[in-house]
């Protein structure tokens, strides 16, 4: 099953029909354009396209969009807090493009050490993938998949964020203040991860 964010709203791809309103199953292209479609210009909060052959429906979705890779982490430190930035008024984890030549994991730790300043950091195991799509100036239209891993920070030194990417404030949340603060101010595939991260510790 794949979950991929547009516009906010939920686009889930299965090989089963799911318990929701709204469904279509696939028969070909088409159904995946008006898929995308519904979701970018309706009300429609979320859909779900099923068929038996999720690889090859999978395949047919991201050839419709220039794919970018990223890689991020969800850091947490000794007191059991959690990083986050904050860009453009919204709460997100430090993540970044994937350059040429690097592992998924080389890719994340810098991304994390760039935008947060933060060097002592300890790479621990592989999350999940989270997808969304947007639109850039030029009318490209972007498939991100963002690969995110457990990373433990084992310095002392405070966050400096990154301003010239746009980020205005870098800071340590306990699970209290996410709840209160964060979720209402992020993004959809970062409250899917953080309730995956969740559900393993």
């Amino acid at each position: 099953m794949y979950k991929v964010f547009v516009n906010e709203k939920k686009l889930t791809i299965s090989k089963y029909p799911e318990d929701i309103e709204k469904k279509l199953r696939f028969e070909g292209f088409a159904s995946l354009e008006i898929a995308v479609d519904l979701l970018e210009n309706t009300s429609c909060p979320e859909l779900n396209i099923y068929g038996e052959e999720i690889d090859e429906i999978w395949e047919d979705f991201t050839h419709m969009f220039k794919v970018v890779e990223a890689a991020g982490g969800i850091v947490r430190n000794s007191k059991n807090e959690i990083l986050f930035i904050r860009r453009l008024g919204k709460w997100d984890l430090a993540k970044g493009k994937i350059e040429k030549g690097e592992s998924l994991e080389q890719a994340a730790l810098r991304e994390i050490e760039e935008e947060t300043g933060l060097k002592e950091l300890i790479l621990e195991e592989f999350l999940n993938t989270t997808f969304h799509i947007y639109t850039e100036r030029n009318g490209d239209r972007i498939l991100k998949t963002t690969y995110w891993f457990k990373v433990e920070y084992v310095g002392t030194a405070e966050p400096i964020p990154q301003t010239e990417e746009g980020i205005s404030e870098v800071s340590w949340k306990d699970e209290e203040e996410i709840k209160s603060s964060v979720l209402g101010m992020t993004f959809q595939n970062i409250k899917l991860i953080l309730n995956q991260y969740w559900s393993l510790n």
